[in-house]
């Protein structure tokens, strides 16, 4: 059982103050008219700035006290202020009958006005208010799960993205440490926002604030106690390979200044709102050059990653009969080894008849069904035979296996990583034994190495060519596939 404080969720209690705060703002201007006429009302601009606040106060409160309808209604009559057909093409017939260069740019720049969309003036009023752009960040990503292949919905957010992306460009974001002197709220946002590897209790969360470990978040200024994405890192000593026992809290605190390598073990993206705006790359490259910078003693920078696709990936190949995941010796090996419950059947002898069921298992299924069973990781026989298995699978599937594109690697993670120029290292088997690792990767983990003189390099080769460094024990690993 967690120890974690239960009651009423951070985003409801946010909602209750945020929504009061608006409509002591707003007023009468709340409620009354539909949504298209309260949108109207913004875009006419009648009165002064104070009015201005008040239209788009009471716009933001009607959509968050909507119910499902509602804001399906709210989104399609936001979505219907697009640019007006007629004036976009009178404007494109100036542009094609301009004359000279200062002439056609007077023409263009006519025709990109025509162009935006009044929606996007309404989009920006909600600035003004207070938690506005938390309000828009929050909007796009209720778009995001609505849109369902509707056009109207996704010029919407395509509108909605590109103002966000100005916004939230790096340049305007701010680093910030997370320890366990920051306030409540914030740690408790933090384990509300921790997808990776849970945090269950307030001891593991302090566990992963110590001193020897470091958690650093991008903050927007206009959003200031909501972490955008968010990094945890643990100073070792040497490359760590399990990550249930670096998050153990029972292991003694290391002095960091004894510490050679920097894991980053979990990377969070906070705002569903935010998805497609690129701010990763960026967190994990200042934050190696100021862990450097604080500890000269640090020699190496990697993460102990998570594999979320490989297990699909592998059971996919298992289901194809692929005779490549392992041999006959392997597979006779791994049913010898197995525990008798596990009931696996042996190869036939030499005129021995098998039963049907028996003739159908090939080398991949003895796989798939040593997989069924998490506890088979925790069999010292069974685990040893396997993990040459499962790494030589996975090196096959991170260095060959191609995503959408044909040239990115096909697991996001390992796509993540490669794009920020980092280099597939090592992997783990047994890395993580949880359900959800032994779920999505088979326990499988991995390293990937950032190593600062080269990050530029492999960037380079994967975003040109599609190449993925990696390590040659890695690429030994893989050999005959890449």
């Amino acid at each position: 059982m967690s120890d974690l404080a239960e009651g009423p969720g951070l985003l409801d209690r946010a909602l209750r103050r945020v929504t009061a705060l608006w409509r002591d703002m707003a007023g009468p201007a709340a409620s009354g008219n539909g949504f298209a006429e309260q949108m109207r009302a913004c875009l006419e601009a009648r009165g002064g700035e104070v009015s201005a606040r008040a239209r788009a106060a009471g716009l933001a409160q009607a959509y968050l006290v909507a119910d499902h309808a509602g804001r399906d209604e709210f989104l399609r009559a936001l979505a219907s202020f697009d640019s007006d057909h007629e004036a976009v093409r009178r404007a494109w017939e100036g542009v094609a009958a301009a004359n000279g260069a200062a002439e056609r740019a007077a023409a263009q720049a006519r025709l990109r006005r025509a162009l935006e969309p009044p929606r996007l003036r309404l989009l920006t009023q909600f600035t003004a208010i207070p938690d506005g752009v938390k309000f828009m960040v929050d909007l796009r990503a209720d778009l995001l799960a609505r849109m369902k292949g509707d056009p109207l919905l996704e010029a919407l957010e395509g509108d909605l993205r590109n103002l966000l992306a100005a916004w939230f460009d790096v340049g305007f974001l701010e680093l910030r440490r997370i320890d366990w002197s920051s306030p409540a709220s914030l740690l408790e946002k933090l384990v509300g926002y921790e997808a990776v590897h849970r945090i269950r209790t307030w001891r593991d969360l302090k566990n992963r604030l110590d001193s020897d470990r470091r958690c650093y978040a991008f903050f927007h200024p206009r959003m200031p106690q909501e972490p955008l994405i968010f990094v945890e890192v643990a100073l070792v000593k040497g490359m760590a390979g399990n990550v249930q026992r670096l998050l153990d809290e029972k292991e003694p605190v290391l002095d960091p200044k004894q510490a050679d390598t920097a894991i980053f073990y979990s990377i969070n993206n906070c705002q569903r709102g935010l998805d497609g705006i690129s701010f990763g790359n960026f967190l994990i490259k200042r934050v190696v050059a100021l862990l450097a910078d604080e500890f000269r003693n640090l020699k190496s920078f990697a993460t102990l990653s998570p594999i979320p696709g490989f297990r699909r990936w592998l059971e996919e190949r298992i289901a194809a009969g692929d005779a490549t995941l392992l041999t006959g010796d392997e597979a006779g090996a791994l049913r010898e080894a197995a525990p008798p419950d596990l009931a696996l059947p042996a190869p036939a002898a030499e005129g021995e008849v098998l039963e049907a069921a028996q003739l159908e298992e090939a080398p991949a299924q003895t796989l798939a069904r040593l997989l069924a069973r998490r506890a088979v990781a925790r069999e010292e026989p069974v685990a040893k035979l396997l993990d040459p298995v499962l790494s030589r699978a996975c090196a096959r599937y991170l260095l060959a296996e191609n995503g959408r594109g044909g040239k990115r690697a096909r697991d996001p993670v390992a796509h993540f990583h490669l794009s920020n120029g980092a280099r597939v290292e090592r992997l783990n088997p047994r890395g993580d034994l949880s359900e959800k690792g032994w779920r999505e990767s088979a326990g499988m983990m991995v390293n990937y190495l950032y190593d600062p003189a080269k990050i530029e390099d492999y960037h380079e080769d994967y975003a040109g060519e599609g190449k993925r460094a990696a390590s040659s024990a890695v690429r030994r690993l893989a050999k005959g596939f890449i």
